[in-house]
């Protein structure tokens, strides 16, 4: 099951869940039982560590899912 990410729209506060992908958008229980709404992140993934062929890895940061910095789509 893929783990998500999401923020509360009153106090930023994140959370991650382990859901299955058809729930990804379902609504989120408060964890702490005060009836805060939860929104999905979209949720960004890094690697590191040396192919073993000795190439450098592309590195990406600060950027939507679509490549572009962020803004640059829209979303």
């Amino acid at each position: 099951m893929p783990l998500y990410e999401y923020v509360c729209e009153e106090d930023e506060e994140v959370i991650e869940l382990l859901r299955p992908m058809r729930e990804a958008d379902a609504p989120v229980e408060d964890p702490a039982g005060r009836g805060r709404k939860f929104a999905r992140v979209q949720s960004t993934f890094g690697v590191g560590g040396k192919p073993a062929n000795g190439a450098s890895l592309p590195v990406r940061g600060g950027q939507c899912g679509c490549g572009r910095p962020h803004g640059s789509c829209g979303t």
